[in-house]
């Protein structure tokens, strides 16, 4: 058997509160945030550093010291360069796109592997539960139901946040009468995870190739 997952089971919550009662109203689950210490900690130490040395270099020349050669260099550099110069197109070209993938970066959730499950809000509790389900789990949850089918020999699942997709080998029964069970088998077993936006499946049935088993 074959399949694109391994890894633990689902992720512990990251809030706490009790259980809500049955037939309570669901609240909305939104994705995990990364926590990202050292990233953010790794920019600030480089912005510090550039300020504290453009600070230090303004002091020294306020106070009658020559800049440093590097800062001379680079200003005589610029005030030399035309602005229509092919480099400077091209580090402004690269500059920009850098600082759209920076930001890009910072308002996106991150945590791609963890699926945010449904929670239901329970009014008396101090704060919601919430809990996730990695890929990974999800996948392997799949596959085992999917392997309960008659006729299927071996499984490759793989869970993204909007698409499950199966191959599914089958050395026996006819393809279509086993894509129909392992598309119902997938209907039951993707609600049952109780994901907050459950992957829409994609099944995919073949014959394993002659000569193998």
């Amino acid at each position: 058997m074959s399949v694109h997952a391994s890894g633990p089971g689902p992720v512990p919550v990251s809030d706490s509160g009790s259980p809500p009662p049955p037939g309570a109203p669901a609240a909305r689950a939104r994705r995990f945030w990364s926590v990202r210490r050292l990233p953010a900690a790794l920019a600030a130490l480089v912005v510090l550093g550039a300020a504290g040395l453009l600070l230090y270099d303004v002091a020294a020349v306020r106070a009658g010291r020559p800049g440093m050669a590097w800062r001379r260099t680079l200003a005589d550099g610029l005030a030399e360069t035309r602005l229509d110069d092919t480099w400077v197109t091209v580090g402004a070209a690269v500059a920009v796109a850098v600082g759209i993938w920076l930001l890009v970066m910072a308002l996106a959730p991150g945590l791609r592997q963890l699926l945010p499950m449904r929670r239901e809000a329970d009014p008396g509790a101090p704060g919601p539960v919430r809990a996730g389900l990695t890929r990974d789990a999800a996948a392997l949850v799949l596959r085992d139901r999917v392997l309960e089918v008659a006729g299927v020999e071996s499984v490759r699942v793989r869970v993204g946040r909007r698409k499950a997709s199966v191959r599914a080998r089958s050395h026996f029964r006819a393809l279509d009468d086993v894509r129909a069970d392992v598309e119902n088998v997938l209907a039951d077993a993707v609600g049952e995870l109780g994901l907050a936006k459950p992957p829409v499946p994609s099944v995919r049935v073949v014959r394993p190739p002659r000569g193998k088993k």
